[in-house]
């Protein structure tokens, strides 16, 4: 018989390739298995050169602190700086395939340049002849990125796999012994299961025949449970099957025969660009996918369907037949519909939101150029009026002079302070190291300044360098330690605790702390708005910005701000900073 030549073939083939395959499987993988090795050695290689140079340019460095004219330290720094990246890219593509490596690559990466920027820092220190600064930022660079220690673990990691890669290759040619021999003795099973399998051959045919019957009747009996009308039409479109979906739905006998699909349902398929379409499936094997249509159904509801069909080949005929199903999505429709009109109220609103901005923008600019002219007339008439009036001006006179004087230097300022707030969210971060200990320090000399004969107690924790804009972040120092200070002063002994501490995601979280007026957490809300103040004028000086200022350059950063107070209880003011870099810049 047929089969059994068949079979007979498909041994020998199986016989005579399988070791083939077997050994030329064994040899790619031992080749890979070199492969993995040797790229284990060489990201031992290339941390040790990225160890190498950056050391080498310290050392440099050192020597130009030590006045040796023969370091050549900038040409140093600067290859390091340039070749570095390479080889730290270099050391992220070998070591794609090991998720622990490449994180491993990622602190080294993050330390390397933290340690060439305060390197780099360093050189621009000394070539201003700040020793002292050049000398901080190297011991900066050592204590805050240890190169060292992650170059340690990837060098040890590289050990780990490279000696995992050596078992796995030994291991690797032990099994294929193994399965060589295996291999052998299925060649020997295989003949003896082809003899009893060519016996047996027969009876299992006419068994599968048996089960081939049952599962065309099971078949039947899931079609004809499926809800979603299925009707099979012969290469005229008349219907040779349907489901009982599609007779209750269409109104046709599931035992009807050559009905053309066109007659069906009173008129519901005689759409000739979908009857175009069916054809064209079965004529040119084109499947039709989500054709939409509305019908009006044997009920006499009108439906929105979704319609899909595919050519099917007939094992007995060489005429196609036309497998179609009909999915009713009226109630997607109406939603769909109901999406439409809200995403066009959402254009409306954005486009009003736009006039609003571009208002804003006019105001702002407005501002800027408008009301400075009219107010420094009013100064300036007020000032000339007092002069005219010289000696017959009373005291009144002069106290309405005054009060107007105030008022317009007043409103300048809050204009001025405004301006501040627009450019703090239009301006591009211009990030660095940053010395956050060396800022809090200078804000902390220079607020304690301006109220002399204060008593302030202060403490301070040893606070981090981060990656941001020093300006900025001065600012937000100043808003908050200025604003600490101001709101102690009714306290014969403040006290100012700055701290920081390490939250679960790796971010910094910083914290200015009172003992002063405090507020009220119902109003905290209100805090960090635009002009927004919860106390008196009278008790405390100030516009109500500066932490409109805060949140927006915080938030610019990446960070998050928040404030926690009890009236006479003093205030705890916190913000976050990215521990290595903060997102892209962009307007807030």
């Amino acid at each position: 018989m047929p089969w059994r030549t068949g079979g007979l073939l498909l041994a020998v083939l199986v016989i005579v390739a399988l070791p083939y395959m077997i050994m030329r499987g064994s040899s790619k993988e031992s080749f890979q298995a070199g492969e993995r090795v040797t790229r284990s050695a060489e990201v031992q290689a290339l941390v040790y050169r990225i160890g190498g140079q950056t050391y080498a340019a310290e050392s440099a460095i050192q020597h130009l602190l030590a006045d040796d004219p023969s370091s050549h330290a900038e040409s140093v720094a600067a290859g390091a700086e340039s070749e570095i990246p390479g080889l730290l890219d270099e050391l992220r593509r070998i070591t794609a395939d090991n998720p622990t490596q490449q994180h491993l690559v990622e602190q080294l990466s993050v330390a390397e340049n933290g340690r060439l920027a305060l390197m780099h820092q360093a050189l621009q220190r000394f070539q201003h002849n700040d020793r002292a600064g050049a000398e901080q930022a190297l011991k900066d660079a050592d204590a805050l990125f240890h190169v060292d220690e992650v170059a340690n673990k990837v060098v040890a990691g590289a050990s780990l796999a490279l000696q995992q890669r050596r078992e796995a290759a030994r291991k690797q040619s032990d099994d294929s012994r193994l399965v060589l021999t295996l291999t052998s003795a299925a060649q020997l099973l295989m003949l003896m299961i082809v003899v009893v399998v060519s016996e047996r051959q027969i009876g299992r045919r006419l068994r599968a025949e048996v089960r081939e019957r049952q599962a065309v009747q099971r078949s039947q009996m899931i079609l004809q449970a499926v809800r979603e009308p299925i009707a099979l039409l012969d290469h005229n479109l008349r219907s040779l099957l349907v489901n009982a979906a599609f007779s209750e739905l269409y109104g046709v006998s599931e035992e009807s025969r050559a009905e053309y699909l066109e007659n069906i349902g009173q008129g519901a398929w005689a759409d000739e660009v979908l009857l175009q379409r069916l054809r064209d499936v079965l004529l040119r094997d084109r499947e039709l996918w989500d054709f939409e249509l509305t019908q009006r159904t044997i009920d006499g509801v009108e439906r929105h369907v979704v319609i899909n069909a595919r050519r099917l080949q007939q094992q007995d005929s060489d005429s196609p037949v036309l497998l179609l199903t009909v999915s009713d999505v009226t109630a997607r429709a109406l939603v769909e519909q109901q999406v439409k009109e809200l995403n066009h109220q959402l254009e409306n609103k954005v486009a009003q939101i736009s006039d609003v901005n571009r208002e804003l923008e006019a105001f702002s600019y407005s501002v800027s150029h408008d009301l400075r002219a009219p107010l420094r007339h009013i100064t300036a008439f007020a000032q000339k009026l007092e002069d005219h009036l010289g000696e017959q001006a009373d005291t009144t006179s002069r106290h309405y002079l005054g009060v107007v004087r105030d008022a317009s230097h007043r409103m300048a300022q809050l204009i001025e302070d405004l301006l501040v707030f627009s450019r703090l969210g239009r301006g591009a971060l211009r990030l660095q190291a940053v010395d956050m200990q060396a800022l809090v320090e200078e804000t902390c000399t220079l607020a304690e300044s301006e109220v002399p004969g204060r008593s302030i107690v202060w403490r301070t924790d040893p606070l981090p360098t981060v990656v941001g804009d020093e300006n900025m972040l001065r600012t937000v120092w100043q808003n908050l330690i200025g604003n600490a200070v101001k709101y102690t002063g009714q306290r014969e002994i403040a006290h100012i605790d700055i701290s920081v501490r390490h939250e679960d995601s790796g971010d910094h979280e910083f914290t200015v702390a009172d003992d002063g007026a405090g507020f009220d957490m119902r109003y905290v809300d209100k805090l960090f708005g635009v002009f927004q103040r919860l106390h008196k004028a009278s008790e405390f000086p100030g516009n109500g910005i500066g932490l409109a200022n805060v949140r927006r350059i915080v938030m610019r950063h990446g960070g998050r701000v928040w404030a926690e107070g009890e009236p006479g209880q003093g205030a705890r003011f916190h913000f976050t900073l990215s521990a290595i870099e903060p997102p892209p810049a962009g307007s807030v």
